[in-house]
């Protein structure tokens, strides 16, 4: 099962097929963002408190877990191309039924159902890349998507201020609706399936993958890893949006200026990754971020006990270098995982995105709640600290300390020898 990756590498990698990972894969984050500057808006426009403006984020990221958990296994069994032209097609419904929402609730519904459809090409993309290149380059081409995604995604939250601006919140889900409609015609006319379909196995199945993942310590290290370094993220995009707007006194376009630093570091650190990874492997480069994501967490807390990040500038300051770092532990973690069992890709990148968004949506909850209610950034830069913290301790306790020094490849097989007495 392992070895027709390396086959299909370079037969199925055309130009259009990364263009289209690299949109599967942006375009629910690019519409979680888009809202986030008009939080506090629509929480004044619909008379709400700002905790439940806040659940058109945290019912997103519930359905984006939710579906991922599906839709991984879906894709394994069907194929890549089916789940996803299906699941777009809801995102273009549920993008029109948020531009004409009525009540804070119907958005909120909305919202839930542009995540189930577009969680699809998530975790859809992860497995596709595992399909068509070989385990030394997983990493780099998870980077290199999540890069060049990040230049779009990094402006989201600025074009969704300036769509306001001009044309009202509502504008947002129109033009989305348009994107992705074009989106699932490219789909139809340019995806080829990449996904090997064989007789079934002994040793395939959906039961027989989740017990040999589960019982797998390397993969659940790297789940976890990749799970924490990802909430650190959604704490600070639930809070940010009330420090800057409410506290500092900003507006939501220039939130959504500051917001694109962060992105821009992330997409710094993952460009770092495309180059680093196939040389150094995929342990070295988790706890090189991992040092980086803490030391800018440290200096973040720092600035807060003495009082100088009240400014968007000390604050974005230091959260740029734990973005930076963020990239090179997540992107890493996430190739690890999907490639304990490389015939079970879809539904270990399903697994993953679960565990990510399901936790994302409570630490989101929680920035917003650090945000929106103290009067100093302090309490979410301790989060943030305590996040980065337990990612650390995640790969301490659970990957084992060999693969420092083993190959990943090597580590991968011993691994897969392991899962399959399960």
């Amino acid at each position: 099962m392992t070895g027709h990756t390396a086959a299909a590498s370079g037969r199925r990698a055309t130009p259009m097929t990364l263009v289209l990972l690299v949109a599967m894969n942006g375009l629910a984050p690019i519409s979680l963002y888009m809202l986030v500057p008009m939080l506090p808006q629509l929480a004044t426009m619909f008379g709400r408190d700002i905790s439940v403006a806040q659940m058109t984020v945290s019912f997103y990221m519930v359905g984006l877990a939710l579906s991922q958990l599906v839709m991984g296994p879906l894709s394994d069994r069907f194929g890549r191309r089916p789940v996803l032209v299906g699941c777009f097609t809801l995102v273009v419904v549920a993008n029109i039924g948020c531009a004409f929402a009525q009540t804070l609730p119907q958005l909120i519904a909305g919202r839930f159902l542009q995540a189930l459809g577009g969680a699809a090409g998530m975790v859809i993309s992860r497995a596709i890349i595992r399909d068509i290149y070989d385990r030394s380059r997983v990493a780099g081409m998870i980077s290199l998507v999540i890069a060049v995604m990040m230049i779009a995604q990094m402006l989201s939250p600025l074009a969704g201020g300036v769509l306001d601006a001009w044309f009202g919140w509502r504008a947002i889900f129109i033009v989305l609706a348009i994107v992705t409609t074009l989106f699932v015609v490219a789909l139809f006319a340019a995806l080829p399936e990449t996904r090997r379909f064989e007789l079934p196995s002994a040793d395939s199945g959906f039961l027989r993958d989740v017990r040999a993942l589960s019982a797998s310590r390397a993969f659940m290290g790297y789940v976890l890893c990749q799970m924490l370094a990802s909430s650190i993220i959604f704490t600070f995009a639930g809070g940010g949006p009330y420090l800057v707007i409410n506290h500092m006194g900003r507006s939501a376009t220039e939130y959504g200026a500051w917001f694109a630093t962060a992105g821009f570091a992330y997409m710094l650190g993952n460009l770092a990754s495309v180059r680093l990874s196939p040389r150094h492997g995929l342990d070295r480069m988790i706890w090189l971020g991992l040092t980086i994501q803490l030391t800018g967490s440290l200096l973040n807390a720092g600035w807060g006990l003495i009082g100088w990040n009240s400014q968007p500038a000390w604050l974005f300051g230091t959260h740029m270098i734990v973005m930076f770092g963020n990239a090179f532990a997540m992107s890493n973690a996430s190739a690890g995982a999907i490639s304990v069992r490389p015939q079970a890709a879809g539904t270990a990148s399903g697994a993953m995105g679960f565990l990510q968004m399901g936790f994302g949506a409570l630490c989101s909850q929680l920035g917003a709640y650090l945000g929106g209610h103290f009067l100093t950034p302090l309490p979410l830069n301790i989060a943030i600290l305590a996040l980065s913290s337990a990612c650390a301790a995640a790969i301490v306790c659970l990957v084992p300390r060999r693969n420092a020094f083993v190959s990943t490849d090597a580590m991968i097989e011993a691994e897969e020898q392991d899962a399959a007495v399960i």
